[in-house]
């Protein structure tokens, strides 16, 4: 076996919460505001339970939330179907578009890991339960701060989205990868591991500045050790029972995982 049969050939990575976005703050208040136009109140955690599914499949899990349809149906005179998730859906890729600017910060060590990364040929794919031109926005305000993977898939750009394989497995067909095996999968978000894990692919969870979390940079820094540690345990647990191969707490610590999973593929184990 040559040595590139043990190397990782590809790292595949989520967007908000995995590489921008600190704490995926921009899908979570976005759902937060559409719903209220829509005369709901759903609280923020409550928008995030359904984090990584593509949008419209977002909003569709929210509404058949026991809970927010009974506010949806107190609030519209019925219970909500197919036309009011398509109502909801339409009213909110505006509103997320036009808020993407606002939470577009790289998280920190994402160019640094990237360029590690390029530094021993590994190739690198962004995907995202964001449609195609949601994004774009990001793949522009991304590459400005130093981060620009090679190919990039929406959810709008295959048949299914999360935790179907179909992204994962189209950046691996679009960079002309030989072995899912010698794939790794970056997420913070469930449905983002189950993808992983669906393709055939390592799969890495992301904790701390992922959704799981869910706080800014500043409000985590802010917080007392044992809060932090608790918050982490909490987050890993929930993305370990998903089916993560490991777990860490931002993308600055994936190199190392990387390593081990090179030394993983020598000793001939398989995701």
């Amino acid at each position: 076996m040559g040595k590139t049969d043990n190397a990782v050939e590809a790292v595949i990575f989520d967007w908000a919460g995995t590489v921008v976005d600190y704490g995926s703050r921009a899908p979570a208040g976005a759902f937060v505001e559409v719903f209220r136009r829509h005369g709901v109140e759903i609280s923020i955690p409550e928008a995030r339970g359904p984090m990584g599914s593509e949008k419209r499949a977002h909003v569709a899990e929210l509404l058949a939330n026991p809970a927010i349809a009974a506010r949806f149906e107190k609030a519209h005179g019925h219970a909500p179907g197919e036309a009011d998730i398509d109502a909801i859906y339409k009213d909110f890729i505006p509103l997320q578009i036009g808020v993407l600017k606002d939470f577009a910060e790289l998280i920190p060590g994402t160019a640094e890991t990237a360029a590690w990364l390029r530094g021993r040929g590994v190739k690198i794919a962004g995907n995202t339960g964001y449609n195609a031109e949601m994004s774009a926005v990001n793949e522009k305000l991304a590459a400005g701060q130093g981060y620009a993977p090679d190919v990039c898939v929406a959810a709008s750009d295959v048949p299914r989205g999360r935790p179907a394989p179909d992204m994962a497995l189209k950046c691996a067909l679009d960079l002309g990868i030989g072995a899912v095996r010698r794939c790794v999968k970056v997420d913070d978000t469930i449905p983002g591991i189950r993808e992983g894990l669906n393709a055939g692919m390592w799969t890495v969870g992301v904790t701390v500045s992922g959704n799981e979390v869910g706080l800014s940079r500043a409000e985590w820094a802010a917080l007392p050790a044992a809060e932090q540690a608790k918050l982490r345990a909490a987050a890993t647990k929930r993305l370990a029972e998903a089916g993560a191969h490991y777990v860490i707490d931002s993308v600055a610590d994936l190199p190392a995982v990387i390593e081990t999973i090179e030394r993983r593929l020598a000793a001939g184990d398989r995701p």
